[in-house]
């Protein structure tokens, strides 16, 4: 099996590892040259793609490639990959599999209220308007190429690293209080895992949330994190969009219970993290 992955960031790092693991040749794409040699002193097969310039390994890498993963951050003008690569994209006879990693941030705000893919997209803030937009560009562009094209709204992600105890130690972790509001978090052990089960049942346009089983106050997430690693929880503050980062307050600005049901039912997914607080045991007990 032959993955490429389009911006090996945070989420796409630990699919890559996982694809190792199973023994598929993987290559995974960077901007600057000095993260690519990084990445490459660590195991990881790099090269650097800016989102213009294709460079002649890349595309014959792509010609060559059974899966896809496009994990890179859009720009101005929209999803890099699909701008230059389209093309060859088309053209890559092995090609089985296209994931592209959106946000649940395209669904906007529904109240607090469940919801699955069906739901209706109400983006409210550009970044996640631009999502939805580029979500239906793949869809469009699966379509007309014959090449499946999954996309997968990721709800808040965590992990090693990047947690509410790295930010406790940090010292930068808040309580924020705005009662009735709740998030859907997503361990990044189950997005490999989910993306790991789509690539094994491939079904062209088919959109998934990969989230948890447990929407939750993000206050009480932060306690728990203090309460099992042993440092001290920060103290608790009303919640005031005045004195918050307008991408902070836009975040605050959506409330909704995100539902995993399709991805259990259709790819038979059991989740590793189903809730934060085994995953927090975790991450705690390994000092991550």
């Amino acid at each position: 099996m032959k993955l490429v992955i389009f911006g090996l960031g945070y989420s796409a790092g630990f699919f890559a590892c996982a694809a190792l693991a199973k023994g598929w040749e993987v290559t995974g794409t960077v901007r600057s040259a000095e993260k690519a040699g990084e990445l490459s002193k660590q195991g990881l097969h790099t090269l650097v793609f800016g989102g213009f310039a294709v460079s002649t390994p890349l595309a014959k890498l792509v010609a060559e490639a059974d899966a896809v993963l496009v994990s890179a951050q859009p720009d101005e003008n929209g999803d890099p990959v699909l701008g230059a690569l389209a093309d060859k994209l088309a053209a890559a006879e092995k090609l089985r599999w296209i994931g592209y990693l959106s946000t649940i941030g395209v669904y906007g705000d529904h109240g607090g209220a469940w919801i699955d893919e069906t739901a209706e997209c109400r983006p409210t803030s550009k970044r996640s308007r631009q999502r939805l937009e580029i979500e239906q560009q793949w869809l469009g562009f699966g379509e007309r190429s014959g090449k499946p094209v999954q996309i997968f709204r990721l709800s808040g992600i965590y992990g090693p690293g990047r947690n509410p105890i790295t930010k406790l130690r940090a010292g930068s972790a808040n309580r924020l209080i705005k009662p009735g509001q709740v998030f859907n978090r997503i361990h990044v052990d189950d997005i490999a895992g989910v993306l790991m089960a789509s690539i094994e049942q491939p079904r062209a346009g088919a959109i998934y949330n990969v989230t948890d089983d447990e929407p939750a106050p993000p206050q009480d997430v932060v306690s728990f994190a203090a309460e099992v690693s042993g440092l001290t929880p920060p103290p608790e503050t009303p919640f005031d969009p005045a004195k918050l980062s307008p991408m902070a307050a836009s975040f605050y600005g959506e409330n909704k219970r995100v539902s995993n049901a399709l991805v259990k039912r259709e790819l038979g997914y059991t989740f590793r993290y189903p809730e934060y607080r085994q995953a927090l045991r975790d991450i705690a007990a390994a000092g991550e």
